[in-house]
């Protein structure tokens, strides 16, 4: 029986988020005073006491999801014996973390400029983002590729259930196609831009010097990443693939069917929300799932 715990992205956000661990664990106190230091504001406070909008901002977002499921993971203490990790999107920064792969200071750094240059990328050109429920992989790619614009596939979140990217009028375009080839739903998204497109190039560009020169090391157990679905432990190569992220697509269906192939067999969710449990469910509905937030 081996365990996997996996790691929300963005959309998990809820303002009071790590306000129980803050007040309850000394050692959630000291690691979000230390992220208050090293990100020059006070996050906790928009954490716990901001608005919905606060929240909002990718460069309050996904500093705030971090350190919630990494603080969340390093309150277990021994109990937290990861067969495997994996996350999300921004996730795979608090699995990395989480395995040992990066230090707590040098993961929120890094996950404070994934934010910013995002936000920069964002500004450059209007992008957006959209749920495709219940059409095939394969009739979704096919319809990106068709259309003369910038949108490709970006999350493949679970078999019916795919999100894609680009620019607004490719967007636009592919919403319609997919809705006419059967899709239920083509739902664009309140997201900021374009993620794991072409069009997150110069974040991709400016966040791949920062971890360049960010000391990785050997995690405790393998991280099954993003961009190559499979359980990585070489530092190098954990660092391209982390490097790809941004303009790649997450392939957390083929992560997760990787996991379970490998033996993972339970899976716990650390973080805000419970998306990734959702999805694991539906990608096998035979393996145990649950939270802890």
């Amino acid at each position: 029986m081996k365990k996997a715990y996996v790691f929300p992205g963005q959309g998990a956000q809820f303002v009071g988020m790590g306000k129980d661990l803050y007040e309850s664990s000394p050692l959630a106190k000291e690691l979000f005073e230390k992220a208050n230091e090293i990100l020059g504001y006070r996050i906790t406070d928009l954490m716990f006491e901001g608005t919905d909008e606060d929240l909002k901002q990718t460069k309050v977002t996904q500093p705030a999801i971090f350190l919630h499921s990494v603080i969340l993971a390093k309150t277990l203490g021994e109990k937290f014996k990861p067969d495997m990790t994996a996350g999300h999107s921004l996730g795979e920064f608090s699995a990395l973390v989480a395995a040992g792969a990066l230090s707590f200071e040098d993961g929120l750094k890094l996950v404070y400029a994934r934010a910013l240059t995002m936000q920069k990328a964002c500004e450059i050109e209007p992008s957006t983002m959209a749920a495709i429920i219940a059409l095939p992989d394969e009739k979704v790619e096919e319809i990106c590729n068709s259309i003369d614009d910038v949108v490709v596939p970006a999350n493949y979140n679970c078999p019916g259930q795919i999100v894609i990217s680009g620019s607004i009028s490719g967007i636009d375009k592919a919403c319609e196609l997919m809705k006419e080839a059967g899709a239920k739903r083509a739902l664009p998204l309140k997201v900021g831009g374009a993620f794991h497109s072409p069009l997150m190039e110069p974040a991709r560009v400016e966040l791949s010097q920062a971890i360049e020169s960010t000391k990785f090391s050997i995690p405790v157990c393998p991280v099954y990443q993003n961009v190559s679905t499979t359980g990585e432990t070489e530092p190098e190569t954990i660092k391209a693939n982390l490097i790809s992220q941004l303009t790649s697509p997450v392939k957390w269906t083929q992560s997760v069917q990787n996991m379970i192939a490998d033996g993972a067999n339970d899976f716990v969710e650390l973080g805000p929300g419970k998306v990734l449990q959702g999805l694991i469910s539906k990608i096998n509905n035979t393996v145990s799932v649950s939270g802890n937030k």
